[in-house]
């Protein structure tokens, strides 16, 4: 298998694994310090499945075996952990602004950097195809990115709506899309229920999905023909969406590229109405 970090091996193999094997790869992901230092067996039991299962999954993400997995994850981890002199002249706890520069700069790294390997070409040429168009569905935590995502390539291109309101208008956006359309759904753990759900309905009628989740094993990202995963550690108490809002934002810049004389001409007639109303104003 090509040199792809642990995470992006199962994102690519997602959809193949069995109920046991996707339990384990949860814990892969999620608790990598007890994939490093533990023990097959203690894999096994955290994951409630046998140590077959580990063996088989490991062995599935094309590597050989559980020391194979192991080696790869402390080698991951060893990129992580700084050696003792680098770490005390970090900020110290109470340095707000010091602790969240380096969780966000970690988060915008990891977010864009597996971009490259999740299907980051096959999105954008489904977001600029016009025989499209886009519905954009997000949870409750992330609607405000979802909506401005939606107005930027709306600006952009034509046939771009966001899903959002009760249930009876999340399905009238819905059924009003056409097989092969597409769905961006953008969601983190814990999933809004109406969410998972609204994807569901989508998929059962050939709607595409472009997913940005937490987790290559999100139910958001399931069957997804592009599936995001991003890093939104918090420095407080709630997760971060600025890796969501930088992948996003680089989606925009790669459709305006594609889309360069026809999104010129758009933004032109925005242009055009916002002088003449008024509506925007400069410094001074």
């Amino acid at each position: 298998m090509r040199n792809v970090d642990v995470a992006g091996r199962v994102a690519e193999l997602a959809e193949l694994l069995t109920p046991a094997e996707r339990r384990v790869a949860h814990q892969v992901l999620t608790r990598p310090e007890l994939i490093a230092f533990g023990t097959v067996a203690e894999l096994a039991a955290e994951s409630q499945a046998g140590a077959a299962t580990v063996v088989r999954l490991a062995t599935k993400l094309g590597y050989d075996g559980f020391t194979g997995l192991q080696d790869a994850v402390q080698t991951e981890l060893g990129k992580r952990l700084r050696p003792a002199a680098q770490r005390i002249r970090e900020p110290a706890p109470d340095d707000v602004i010091g602790r969240t520069l380096a969780t966000e700069l970690e988060n915008l790294h990891a977010t864009l950097e597996q971009s490259r390997h999740a299907g980051f070409e096959i999105a954008v040429t489904h977001l600029v195809d016009p025989a499209k168009r886009i519905g954009v569905l997000s949870g409750e935590a992330s609607r405000g990115i979802a909506t401005h995502f939606t107005g930027e390539l709306g600006s952009l291109r034509g046939g771009v709506t966001l899903i959002d309101g009760n249930e009876v208008a999340v399905l009238r956006e819905l059924a009003l899309l056409s097989p092969g359309d597409v769905v961006v759904a953008i969601d983190l753990r814990r999933y809004d229920r109406w969410t998972v759900e609204a994807l569901r309905w989508a998929r059962e009628h050939e709607i595409e999905v472009i997913a940005l989740s937490d987790s290559a094993l999100s139910p958001i990202a399931e069957n997804a023909v592009a599936a995001f995963t991003v890093a939104a550690a918090g420095a407080g108490p709630f997760d971060s969406h600025v890796g969501t809002l930088a992948l996003l934002n680089a989606i925009v810049t790669a459709a305006a590229a594609r889309l360069k004389k026809s999104a010129a001409q758009r933004l032109d007639r925005l242009e055009m109405a916002w002088q003449r109303a008024g509506a925007l104003r400069d410094l001074g």
